[in-house]
C-alpha cells in the first residue's frame, strides 16, 4: 500500500524577529519553502490560515500557482459563505489548479445569527455540515438548475456552469469521534483524519469510521490519515496538539510510523517541520526510509507476525 505524506504548516519564526509568524505570512518566503516541500516526498500541502476561510481560499489559489503536483488541502467550514458562491468559488480552484484542489471540512459553532432562531449543538452543527456537503456535491454535478428548500439552507436555481476537472469527486476530508461526526463522515468522507491515541484507540476509531461509511455502501473507499508531530530533540511534549508526538533522528521517525501503516493507514500528516532544513531531512530521510522498508515488505511474501520482528532491520537496511 502506498504511503503519502502531507505537510501541514504551523508558525515559522521571522528572520528579523523571534516572533512567531504564521507560515504562509511571507509567500516570498513561502513560495521557496513550497518547492522544498513539493521536491522532498511530500504530496500535498494543508491550508488553514488562522485569518479564517477566504483567506484561505487566497492562499489556496496563490500555493496552487505556485506548485505543479502538490495537492493543496483547503481548509473549509459551513456557514461562512452561502454553498452556491462557495461551489462556484471551488469549482474555478479546481479547475485552476488542474484538479489538484481538496476539501477538508471542519466544525465549528453556528453563528449568533443561527443561534437566534434554532439551538445550538453539537448535532445541529453536523447536520449543518450534512446539508452543506450535499449541496456542494449537487452543484458540482447537476445540469440543470434546482431549487433545494433545508434546515439551514435555501437555494433557488442553483447551478454551477463551470465545474472543475473533478466535478462531484473533489477529494472531502473529515474527522471526529462521535456518533454524529461519524455518520457524516461515513456519508461524505474520501479521507478521514484520525484522532490521536494508542494504536488500539487509533484501530478502533477506524473500525468505527468503516462501519459509518459501510451504511452508505462505502466503507472500502474510505482513506484513513494520521496527524503526527515531529518534535525537536529534547523540546518539550505539546500534549495539548491533537498529533501523535515522535522526536529523534529520520531513521527512529520511520521506525516509529511503521505500526501505525500496518494498521492500514495510508497518509502522515507531518506538523512541525516549518524552517526548510527541517523539511529537507524529514522529507529525503524518514519519508524516504519509511517507503523503501515498506516496499521491501511489500515485494515479500508475508509472514504472521513478521511486520513488528523485521521493523528494526528493515529500516537499518534502507539506512
Amino acid at each position: 500500500m502506498p504511503i503519502e505524506f502531507t505537510h501541514v504548516p504551523g508558525k515559522t519564526h521571522a528572520a528579523d524577529a523571534g516572533s512567531a509568524v504564521p507560515f504562509f505570512y511571507d509567500f516570498v518566503e513561502t513560495a521557496t519553502k513550497l518547492s522544498l516541500i513539493e521536491d522532498s516526498g511530500f504530496q500535498r500541502i494543508v491550508v488553514d490560515d488562522p485569518a479564517g476561510l477566504l483567506t484561505n481560499m487566497d492562499i489556496a489559489a496563490r500555493a496552487l500557482d505556485r506548485t505543479s503536483s502538490l495537492e493543496v488541502v483547503l481548509t473549509h467550514w459551513a456557514g461562512v459563505i452561502a454553498p452556491a458562491v462557495a461551489a462556484r468559488q471551488l469549482a474555478a480552484l479546481d479547475a485552476r489548479s488542474g484538479g489538484r484542489l481538496s476539501l477538508r471540512m471542519l466544525s465549528e459553532p453556528l453563528d449568533d445569527d443561527d443561534a437566534e432562531t434554532r439551538p445550538v449543538g453539537h448535532t445541529v452543527v453536523w447536520q449543518r455540515i450534512d446539508e452543506y456537503l450535499v449541496l456542494l456535491k449537487r452543484l458540482w454535478s447537476n445540469d440543470r438548475p434546482f431549487d433545494h428548500e433545508g434546515a439551514f439552507y435555501s437555494i433557488k436555481g442553483g447551478y454551477v456552469p463551470r465545474k472543475g476537472p473533478h466535478g462531484v469527486d473533489v477529494t472531502i476530508r473529515m474527522g471526529g469521534q462521535s456518533g454524529t461526526a461519524l455518520r457524516v463522515a461515513g456519508r461524505h468522507a474520501d479521507v478521514f483524519e484520525l484522532a490521536p491515541g494508542s494504536l488500539d484507540e487509533i484501530r478502533q476509531l477506524m473500525e468505527r469510521a468503516r462501519s459509518a461509511a459501510a451504511e452508505h455502501g462505502r466503507a472500502g473507499k474510505l482513506r484513513f490519515a494520521l496527524p503526527v508531530r515531529i518534535r525537536a530533540e529534547g523540546a518539550a511534549s505539546t500534549a495539548g496538539h491533537k498529533a501523535v508526538e515522535l522526536s529523534g533522528p529520520p531513521a527512529q521517525i520511520a521506525l516509529s510510523l511503521l505500526p501505525y501503516a500496518a494498521l492500514g493507514i495510508s497518509e502522515f500528516m507531518i506538523v512541525g517541520i516549518d524552517r526548510p532544513r527541517e523539511i529537507a531531512s524529514i522529507g529525503r530521510e524518514a519519508i524516504a526510509l519509511l517507503r523503501n522498508s515498506l516496499a521491501r515488505r511489500e515485494a515479500e511474501v508475508p509472514q504472521p507476525g513478521a511486520f513488528a520482528s523485521r521493523a528494526g532491520s528493515d529500516i537499518h537496511a534502507a539506512r
